[in-house]
């Protein structure tokens, strides 16, 4: 199969180099410095699991790569607004788009059944940008749970994790599913069809929306937030309201809040991606993981103080570093 991975960051690199292993055609889509070294040395991946080499074609100009059978979608949800409008040379009739994005993403009411099928959220597809770049008929969803960074530019330090959820936004079974689960399968990753990949996404978007903030204002990192008696009420409180929102949607989060605090504990001195942001003063994904949140809530006419005040702390937060530098 013929891959393109836009936005060759971390995960993006690590999902490539393992496809290419196993075989398949990819070319990563990357820039900056990180492009040069995967250009020159290829690859490098520390993992538990073992350490590997690859080398995938390496790319910083998409109008070049051709028409793709799967192209998944690995950069900052931010950064999707730009990039949408430039896809046309990637995708042809039957071009599979995966998206990777941290919290609510644009598709997530397309094909999606009732009252507010088709609806745009304004934080994270501002205009419908994105929306109009990329038809519902070719996007699958996709929830990444591998914990991968880069520790500099070519090399990869994986921790843990290696399962790609996918599935179909209208819940039926399909042909391209199952080929790209085999797929990745084969590479040595999970990649489990869901017929609900909505419900699966509230799982980690319930931990997100409260520990990503968190994180990035305290510096601290998952344990501590998880443990601190305060942090962890403030925590359990954001993800109420998150829960609220959800079941307003008809959705169902299959674990409960202390599943999900307990569960974050074990994963121990992890930083979120947010947190990891605000290390190296990159902009955050705020909008889509929680600015998304608060646009829901106020569709739904749900109050969301605790959500709200970490919500207006965090964008403070990013736009004084990103004025200043972070601290």
């Amino acid at each position: 199969m013929n891959f393109a991975i836009y936005g060759a960051g971390a995960i993006g690199a690590y999902l490539g180099a393992k496809l290419a292993l196993a075989g398949e055609k990819v070319t990563l889509i990357a820039r900056g410095a990180h492009f040069q070294a995967m250009q020159t040395n290829g690859v490098r991946v520390q993992s538990p699991e073992g350490d590997f080499e690859a080398r995938p074609t390496i790319s910083n100009d998409p109008t070049t790569i051709g028409p793709v059978d799967f192209l998944f979608l690995t950069v900052k949800a931010h950064s999707l607004t730009e990039i949408a409008p430039k896809l046309g040379p990637l995708m042809g009739p039957d071009t599979c788009v995966i998206s990777a994005q941290n919290g609510i993403p644009w598709w997530y009411f397309q094909k999606h059944g009732g009252p507010w099928d088709g609806s745009c959220l304004e934080s994270v597809d501002p205009g419908g940008i994105i929306s109009k770049a990329i038809s519902p008929e070719q996007i699958v969803g996709c929830i990444v749970y591998p914990s991968v960074v880069i520790e500099q530019p070519g090399l990869l330090r994986h921790t843990e994790g290696n399962r790609f959820s996918i599935g179909e936004l209208d819940g039926f079974s399909s042909q391209r599913c199952k080929q790209l689960s085999q797929v990745l399968v084969k590479a040595g990753l999970k990649c489990p069809i869901r017929p609900r990949i909505r419900n699966d996404l509230w799982v980690k978007l319930m931990g997100n929306v409260a520990f990503n903030p968190l994180s990035a204002l305290t510096r601290s990192t998952l344990v501590q937030i998880a443990t601190h008696p305060k942090t962890r009420t403030i925590a359990k409180a954001i993800m109420s309201e998150v829960e609220t929102v959800a079941q307003a949607l008809d959705v169902k989060i299959p674990i409960t809040i202390e599943q999900r605090l307990e569960g974050a504990a074990k994963v121990g001195h992890h930083k979120t991606s947010m947190l990891q942001d605000v290390e190296l003063a990159r902009p955050l994904e705020l909008e889509s993981i929680v600015g998304a949140m608060v646009e829901l809530g106020d569709k739904l006419e749900i109050p969301m103080p605790h959500t709200r005040t970490i919500y207006a702390c965090t964008q403070l937060l990013a736009h004084t570093y990103s004025q200043k530098g972070c601290d």
